[in-house]
């Protein structure tokens, strides 16, 4: 279906065009009418799926009819709220509604936490009908009163399993029941947990149901393999890799933050054109890394799961698991990094000897058998079964002579012997006395 069939005014279908689309995805040729007409969505939707302009295209075309270039913040109150768990998926939903309302006169804004508030305090009062957020910084933006919800028109809750995983529900809640009661809800989510649809039964009324693809699966488009290797072997595979298959570009995850420095110190120091990406980073080095990555300057980005969901990076041809995850879930999320926007993509995974049950429930998750390939001189080391230790069959202690000459043996006798000139033991004592005192034994008559 093409993007002139959905309804969408002249200038969004021009901006459309200006980003070289002119087919709708799965996700927006279904969420795009019931957005246009103000009815709840519920969606579900992996990552790459397009589900961005899936909501942006409908709440830009909504509110064009308010759009103006007045000056006075009055003429500008928040109208559409889009919470996101990341900072990194709140800038690029920012982005995206920048580049698809472009030609439209409404003000769109992101805040976000680990930056300063001062300058995004400027921009609210100034006045924004879009506002992007992050459930925390939005709630210092609250206690400030920088910023106005009665005025909310459409909420958007995108990737709403993942601000659960997060810890975000309470704050979710608590921005909710400062939203006019009369609005358009739109959720996205690519899994469904029972707190979720507990959410999405609270909230949402009618919903148009959306499943583009059934949960816990992976596009097609992605090539999936894997390499056995030692632990300590797996930065040398890794750079080998990257020089055998002439790899441009590649993203590697691992499972921890020590982890992601280390391997990036490594590559830089052998040459490789590397940046680590994890939540201990700040804002500023978090979104330098991302842009130079974007843009070809870096050849490695190596992130924990904090990249695994909601970064758009085009034709992304290679995916690293450097380390497999611990939830078989974050599998699919890491990997839809690449095989987007219709391009092919790779999935590679150096697994350990310790990692292959790991990989056994990813493989029962995405009912797919991952294959191994060989490569000669990487293999790791064959593992022997340790025997476990047999214990020595009782043996009958051998008869030992005593220094009086008696001889010892395992029978022990009622009384037991004493060493020459050695003092009798105090139980031995007790007994003697005790024998003293015992009245003689009377015989029973007859």
């Amino acid at each position: 279906m093409q993007f002139s069939e959905l309804g969408l005014s002249a200038e969004l279908l021009r901006a459309v065009a200006e980003q070289g689309y002119t087919e709708a995805t799965p996700v927006q040729q279904q969420a795009i009418p019931p957005g246009l007409s103000g009815q709840d969505v519920l969606a579900g939707a992996q990552t790459g799926t397009g589900k961005t302009a899936a909501f942006a295209l409908p709440i830009l075309n909504r509110l064009q009819p308010n759009a103006n270039t007045s000056v006075s913040p009055a003429r500008h109150p928040v109208r559409a709220l889009i919470l996101a768990p990341t900072r990194e998926l709140a800038a690029q939903v920012w982005e995206s509604f920048k580049a698809y309302g472009k030609h439209v006169a409404l003000r769109a804004a992101v805040v976000y936490g680990g930056v300063s508030i001062d300058p995004q305090m400027k921009e609210l009062q100034a006045g924004v009908e879009i506002l992007v957020a992050t459930p925390g910084r939005l709630l210092d933006h609250v206690h400030q009163r920088t910023v106005n919800l009665g005025q909310v028109q459409i909420l958007v809750l995108d990737e709403a399993d993942r601000m659960l995983d997060m810890g975000f529900m309470p704050d979710i809640k608590r921005i909710i029941g400062l939203l006019p009661a009369q609005r358009q809800n739109l959720m996205f989510s690519a899994t469904f947990p029972d707190d979720i649809k507990k959410l999405a039964e609270q909230i949402l009324k009618n919903p148009a149901r959306i499943q583009v693809a059934r949960q816990n699966t992976v596009t097609e488009l992605v090539t999936h393999s894997a390499y056995k290797v030692d632990t300590l072997r797996k930065r040398e595979l890794l750079e080998r890799l990257i020089r055998t298959l002439d790899i441009r570009q590649v993203l590697v995850f691992t499972s921890t933050k020590l982890s992601a420095n280390r391997l990036s110190r490594s590559l830089e120091r052998d040459g490789f054109s590397c940046a680590a990406l994890h939540s201990d980073k700040t804002q500023g080095e978090r979104m330098q890394a991302l842009s130079d990555f974007k843009e070809g300057k870096l050849q490695v980005l190596v992130a924990t799961d904090i990249a695994a969901r909601g970064l758009d990076i085009e034709q992304l041809p290679h995916v690293v698991n450097y380390e497999l995850p611990p939830n078989p879930e974050d599998y699919i999320h890491r990997i839809g990094r690449t095989g987007r926007a219709g391009q092919p993509g790779d999935a590679i995974s150096l697994v350990s000897y310790e990692e292959q049950e790991s990989l056994a429930s990813i493989e029962r998750l995405i009912k797919t058998k991952i294959p191994f390939l060989p490569l000669p001189g990487a293999e790791p080391a064959p593992r022997t079964p340790v025997p476990r230790p047999v214990s020595a069959p009782a043996r009958e202690r051998p008869a030992v002579e005593g220094s009086c000459g008696a001889l010892l043996s395992e029978t022990r006798t009622a009384t037991p012997l004493r060493h020459p000139g050695r003092p009798p033991s105090t139980a031995v004592r007790r007994k003697e006395v005790a024998a003293l005192f015992r009245p003689p034994a009377v015989s029973k008559p007859e």
